[in-house]
């Protein structure tokens, strides 16, 4: 499987990352990386991650990393990191289908 990270989500990386760098710098770096690491798990076990409760789309997964849900998509031989978000947050679906 090979992973991709959609602009989105990595422009959301970039926030948290900043927001957490307000405080201290070498720990917001530590998390981001952790965040990317864990964001792996789906290379090698796609249904690794819960369905979305709010999407319910067997293909539109997420895994909770501490306290953030990172959404990906399961697409033939690919997993699509689609955003990555506050875990108190609910998900619209206009976030992730913005044409509908």
């Amino acid at each position: 499987m090979k992973l991709i990270w959609s602009e989105e989500s990595l422009l959301r990386l970039i926030d948290i990352e900043e927001y957490m760098a307000e405080d201290n710098l070498k720990i917001a770096e530590k998390f981001i990386d952790y965040l990317i690491s864990e964001s792996e798990i789906p290379i090698n076990n796609p249904m690794a991650g819960r369905i979305i409760p709010e999407i319910s789309n067997t293909h539109i997964r997420e895994l909770i990393i501490r306290n953030y849900r990172v959404v990906y998509r399961i697409s033939g031989d690919q997993i699509e990191i689609l955003t990555v978000f506050k875990g108190h947050r609910l998900l619209k679906r206009s976030e992730l289908f913005p044409n509908e």
